[in-house]
């Protein structure tokens, strides 16, 4: 057996050891003796494929914090973990990038650049906002540190109560007071389709949106018809379907602006994922138990 470990370039390099290999350059017989495996960050889904070829394969350490998408995937009696936390900065980032650009409008201003027009206005500050932010895992409680300077109200809401955080079963009450609404859950059975017509009525005349779990959290037709209506915008790093159609109404809407899936895209990405999978590795090696179990 050749190599054990399969990664990318860029996590092999940090990874020692012998058993350690970059699938740019494994031979394809060589997967029968794969027992570690981190798919490609934002790859095709040859990469999820390619694990039907491991029949030694044990462990799948998925690069993104979500794992909705790779399950059907995923060979019988082998571990998933995802990379809860490597996302986290980059994530919360972006979160204050599309209110920023929304609220004082800098995709308008970039929009007239090419013209030359130097436009005027008075942009909605974040200083003095109410800040509702649905999801108090690792990325949502990231946001809520780096708000802290903004001198915005923030509120963090969960699955349950608990210190800090509200309950989810309270957000009909808290919709009405938010001018900002940021949805930072994973995807699943509870949260999936979550902001539907009637949560998007609950939120207060002219309030924004911002999305960066994902597409499938927001009925898409509902958001279409709020932000049409003029009363809501919206600021999404996802989207439903995804890649958003060309033709689809949301580019052109007036009130929204759209980034492409790039939220934990960033510099600060293949640090964190090198420290998490040296960990990973060095606990599976010492046969201990892996972080970030997902199935």
């Amino acid at each position: 057996m050749t190599d054990l470990i399969l990664v990318e370039d860029y996590i092999a390099s940090a990874l020692a050891g012998d058993d350690v290999g970059s699938y740019v350059d494994v031979p394809e017989g060589d997967l029968r003796s794969v027992r570690f495996y981190v798919p490609p960050y934002m790859g095709t889904p040859e990469g999820f494929e390619a694990m039907a070829r491991m029949p030694a394969l044990e462990v799948c350490q998925l690069p993104t914090a979500g794992f909705e998408h790779a399950f059907a995937y995923i060979p019988d009696g082998v571990t998933v973990c995802n990379a809860a936390g490597v996302h986290d900065a980059s994530t919360a980032e972006l979160a204050i990038g599309l209110m920023l650009t929304s609220l004082r409008e800098l995709d308008t201003f970039a929009r007239a650049m090419p013209q030359g027009v130097w436009l005027t206005g008075d942009g909605i500050s974040l200083a003095d906002r109410n800040i509702l932010i649905v999801g108090a895992g690792g990325i949502g409680k990231a946001l809520q540190r780096r708000l802290d300077g903004f001198e915005c109200e923030v509120t963090l809401v969960g699955r349950t109560a608990r210190d800090g955080v509200r309950a989810i079963t309270e957000i009909e009450s808290l919709l009405p007071h938010a001018d900002v609404v940021v949805l930072a859950v994973p995807l699943n059975d509870t949260t999936g389709g979550l902001v539907d017509a009637a949560f998007l009525a609950r939120m207060r005349d002219g309030a924004l949106l911002v999305n960066v779990a994902r597409g499938g959290v927001v009925v898409t037709d509902a958001l279409v018809a709020e932000v049409g209506s003029g009363r809501l915008r919206a600021a999404l790093d996802v989207t439903d379907p995804e890649p958003l159609p060309s033709d689809h109404p949301l580019w052109r809407m007036p009130g929204v602006f759209i980034a492409p899936h790039v939220g934990g895209d960033s510099t600060a990405f293949i640090p964190r994922i090198q420290r998490l999978v040296g960990d990973q590795v060095g606990r599976w090696r010492r046969g201990e138990v892996l972080r970030n179990v997902v199935a």
